[in-house]
């Protein structure tokens, strides 16, 4: 097998597009008494701004806050893509095994990942694995990764279709794909997939989607301070 195989613990998180600000927020909700004078308001009190939004998320009135849009470029292993994906209010492209040569590109748990589950489903929790625990995880997944891709690499050669070939690779395989939603669709995201003392719903998110979304929120935090500080006293709870 002539190309290398690359071994990750991380995940990438790029903000690649955005038109989302809380000014975005305010004037949505403003049209509602101010009509057409929602845009001139837009700036003038910012305590008051600030306020309106707190009251939208602890009231719950949600579509101002789908007036927004951003864009993220994440890369991550496809069982990450999966779980993901299951949010249906969010646009996704993802990379296909169909058209081009997939690399081989897989994930293994970095040192600190917690091995152990404890408890019952819906209300677990994951404690450390020994050093022996880790040490036959991470050789176990090596071993299964470069049988796999020597597999799909033997199949290609022989002139056997990509759409084909891809069906030995594992879901520890990194793909790619840009994936848009509003902010409001982000904050319902956020509180279902970190697990975050003070929420008020307990969420029992899989590491490696939780290392996703906690770059994504970073960023969200950075785009839509008053937005994201709403979110935070409201326990994380979507509008």
């Amino acid at each position: 097998m002539s190309e290398e195989i690359i071994y990750r613990d991380d995940v990438t998180v790029e903000l690649v597009k955005s038109s989302a600000s809380d000014a975005d927020v305010i004037w949505a909700a403003r049209v509602s008494t101010a009509g057409e004078q929602s845009l001139d308001e837009i700036g003038e009190d910012p305590a008051r701004s600030a306020g309106l939004i707190n009251y939208l998320a602890r009231e719950r009135h949600g579509s101002p806050f789908e007036h927004t849009s951003m864009t993220f470029f994440v890369s991550a292993p496809i069982f990450v893509f999966r779980e993901f994906m299951r949010h249906r209010i969010a646009s996704y492209n993802e990379e296909s095994g169909r058209y081009r040569e997939l690399k081989p590109v897989f994930y293994i748990p970095s040192a600190d990942r917690k091995l152990i589950q404890i408890g019952k489903t819906g209300a677990y929790t994951f404690v450390d694995g020994t050093k022996e625990q880790f040490d036959i995880t991470v050789e176990s997944m090596k071993i299964a990764y470069v049988a796999a891709y020597e597999s799909y690499k033997k199949m290609l050669d022989a002139g056997v279709a990509r759409e084909v070939a891809r069906a030995v690779l594992p879901v520890a395989t990194y793909s790619s794909m840009y994936v848009s939603m509003n902010a409001r669709a982000l904050m319902n995201f956020l509180s279902l997939r970190t697990a975050r003392e003070g929420s008020h719903f307990p969420s029992y998110p899989q590491r490696e989607i939780e290392m996703v979304a906690e770059k994504m929120e970073a960023e969200f935090a950075k785009l839509m301070p008053l937005t994201y500080g709403a979110f935070e006293k409201s326990g994380r709870i979507a509008p």
